[in-house]
């Protein structure tokens, strides 16, 4: 397998060309492995020339890439030519953003990139061209499907030297957090944590906890009985697995310095429990790491920001953050 990674262009109007030439520029002092770009060449030099970037860019496969990467930024053209201006999203460009997320994954699926990094997309742009998906994570895990078009499980997974986080909701109400939470999602996820931190992270017995949900983690079932008939449960069955989990415990004594030496991951059951902690610990730093997949896939923590796009002012340290986890994990061990 080839050691280069593979980088998707996300959406061209947002900061994602641009975050890719300054982690390119910065690729030495960040120790980043050689990464190939799946974009429009003329656009990304275009884009370079645009913010005052001297980075040269360079048409390239992926077996070339590595080769190509230390003088030049190394791009695999997608089928059509992309047009797009920074700041103005265009429903125009989605063909070429979702080509250039199929490449990534069928290169890594053939041996010939080691992961696929992706760039941030705005999924109202995808909506409004006919995108069908929930979002980019539920499109990798469709693209990953197997013979059977059975598509994996994929669990986020927010990473950062200081906390790494498992929200077992995401994107959905507050509301309807309790009904959907169950023993069989907590422990399939806890499932799918703990495998892909020993095959992916090598840890040899990665260490769990789980929030609880409500206050002081209901207080025995007085502040709630999600925790004492759902959560409990779930981790004694786990448990009982061989898996070292602990919970549920109070959420606002989870995340301090001494608490999170004492785990490797924390699994909470909304998606504010668990982003909230880490952006304040890491908003910079922060990588998305899906689990679940076949493939290793991590990304920058933050979205398109239109609003900055093209002012040269968009800070690159998620993307380098997410290329250098994934060279990390995907490096040769010794």
């Amino acid at each position: 397998m080839s050691h280069c990674l593979a980088l998707t262009q996300g959406d061209p109007a947002g900061i994602g060309l641009e975050i890719t030439l300054q982690a390119w520029a910065a690729r030495e002092a960040a120790g980043l492995a050689p990464f190939l770009l799946i974009g429009d060449p003329d656009l990304v030099a275009e884009r370079a020339a645009r913010l005052g970037l001297a980075v040269p860019v360079e048409r390239a496969g992926p077996e070339g890439a590595a080769a190509v990467f230390p003088r030049a930024l190394p791009v695999l053209p997608l089928p059509d030519r992309v047009t797009a201006e920074p700041g103005r999203p265009d429903p125009a460009t989605a063909p070429m953003t979702l080509a250039a997320i199929e490449t990534a994954v069928r290169l890594v699926r053939e041996g010939r990139a080691a992961a696929v990094v992706t760039n941030p997309i705005a999924k109202h742009v995808l909506y409004a061209a006919g995108f069908r998906h929930p979002g980019h994570t539920e499109y990798l895990a469709a693209l990953a499907a197997g013979p059977d078009g059975v598509a994996p499980r994929p669990v986020m997974l927010l990473w950062s030297d200081d906390l790494a986080v498992v929200p077992l909701t995401i994107h959905v109400p507050l509301r309807r957090v309790p009904d959907l939470l169950s023993v069989d999602l907590v422990v399939e996820t806890a499932r799918i944590v703990d495998r892909d931190l020993r095959a992916r992270f090598g840890l040899a017995r990665p260490r769990l906890v789980l929030a609880g949900l409500n206050p002081h983690a209901g207080e025995a079932g007085s502040i709630g009985t999600e925790d004492r008939d759902v959560l409990a449960p779930a981790v004694a069955r786990l448990q009982v697995e061989g898996i070292a989990i602990r919970g549920p415990l109070p959420a606002d004594t989870l995340f301090h310095a001494r608490a999170r030496a004492e785990y490797d991951v924390a699994l909470a059951p909304t998606h504010d429990q668990a982003l909230i902690p880490i952006k304040t610990l890491a908003f910079d730093e922060g990588v998305n790491v899906t689990l679940g997949l076949p493939f290793l896939r991590t990304s920058p923590d933050h979205g398109t920001a239109f609003d900055i796009a093209g002012r040269g002012i968009a800070k690159p340290d998620s993307l380098i953050a997410a290329l250098r986890l994934a060279g990390r994990l995907t490096a040769p061990r010794a």
